[in-house]
């Protein structure tokens, strides 16, 4: 079906946020959204309910929606009037613009988006707010599978994280009768290597003796369209894993393999805390250290070593380099970590293994969604594909 061509002003009118600095910024129910995102939070809002936002500058053309309350801060434009269409079929109308790409890239100047100049855009437009509804309603659907998928992945993580540290930093790992072994009064004993007390009978021994690096170099030549490249740009902060790629016609030098649950680690600005267990084969760059545990029982606990955050700041202050430090494995490898006894790390690992799993298969099923949401998107504005 063709849809008719409306100028963009003639569907809506986006506004310029309002002026709010960091210091004016107040505790509040009220999120104040900036151009990439919130950005803080204020007692007063400012704008429309629901609210669609669209990046004005710094991230030009970046659109979200909100449903509550926000104060629209001025790096982005809002959605003024939505005269007489669905809010949340104009949201995924305007994500399908793809203004970042127009705009964010149309000068060597500081790029911005000025709402005139969208408004006199003429573009294909579904002008049935029946049909609107119901192309938004499939729409959501998929972005709130994507939303449950990431929150439960955040709570799994919680869990894990909070796991590791009640055994391995509190001490509170179950004693032979089942109760918390610090708290019931287990015996403690002072490490010189360490400079603190840990639980008698644990060992102290450096962080190669539970992960060694993979360095099998890829050749460009040996790349095809179905390879799936990770470099250090699509590791996430302080996530366990991944789903996201990079484009592979990005990959063209320093190529290193990884596997499925291999864990990757970031020697770039280590501080970033870029530490992921693989959700594919892939490759990346030598941008990332690669690591396998030195038996794959132990993938739970060796996980947690590198993602702890002492362990990151043992890495920064080792890297080397002052305008983007670099992590060497033969720096990081020396970090000095505990080995419990009575395999408390392989009964960690078990434990966690089957979280993993599911983390793992969550975010798989992201991509998989994202990557119908994506195809789905244009078909629906454009009126090439209709909802029954």
């Amino acid at each position: 079906m063709e849809l008719k061509k409306y100028k963009i002003g003639d569907i809506l009118e986006l506004q310029r946020g309002y002026d709010l600095t960091s210091s004016q910024m107040e505790d509040g129910d009220v999120l104040v959204a900036g151009s990439n995102g919130i950005i803080g939070t204020h007692n007063v809002a400012r704008g429309k309910m629901p609210c669609i936002t669209v990046g004005r500058s710094g991230s030009v053309g970046k659109v979200h929606f909100y449903d509550q309350p926000v104060w629209a801060h001025n790096t982005s434009l809002f959605v003024k009037d939505f005269k007489g269409n669905d809010p949340k079929y104009l949201f995924y109308f305007l994500r399908n613009l793809h203004l970042d790409e127009i705009f964010g890239k149309s000068s060597s100047v500081v790029p911005s988006l000025d709402r005139k100049v969208v408004h006199t855009m003429k573009v294909p437009f579904q002008d049935d707010v029946n049909k609107q509804k119901d192309v938004a309603d499939v729409l959501s659907l998929l972005d709130r599978k994507i939303a449950l998928n990431r929150a439960i992945n955040d709570n799994l993580e919680a869990m894990a994280k909070q796991l590791y540290d009640y055994w391995f930093v509190q001490f509170d790992f179950p004693n032979e009768e089942g109760k918390p072994y610090k708290s019931s009064g287990g015996k403690m004993v002072w490490n010189d290597k360490l400079n603190r007390e840990i639980p008698e009978g644990w060992e102290v021994c450096d962080l190669s003796d539970y992960l060694h690096v993979i360095t099998d170099r890829v050749p460009v030549s040996a790349v095809n369209e179905n390879t799936k490249y990770a470099p250090i740009e699509v590791l996430p902060r302080k996530k366990m894993s991944f789903n996201e790629c990079a484009p592979i016609e990005n990959a063209v030098s320093g190529l290193c393999a990884f596997q499925k649950k291999n864990i990757l680690l970031s020697n770039r600005r280590v501080y970033f805390h870029k530490v992921c267990i693989a959700a594919f084969d892939g490759i990346t760059r030598d941008t990332v250290i690669v690591l396998s545990p030195d038996s794959k029982d132990l993938l739970g606990y060796a996980y947690q070593l590198v993602n702890d955050d002492m362990f990151i700041e043992f890495a920064t202050r080792h890297s080397y380099g002052s305008e983007q430090p670099v992590l060497s494995w033969e720096s990081a490898k020396i970090y000095k970590v505990l080995k419990p006894n009575f395999n408390l790390d392989v009964a960690y690992s078990e434990h966690m293994s089957s979280l993993i799993d599911r983390v793992i298969n969550n975010e798989l099923e992201i991509a998989n969604l994202t990557k119908q949401r994506d195809e789905l998107l244009p078909l629906l504005m454009n009126g090439q594909v209709s909802v029954n």
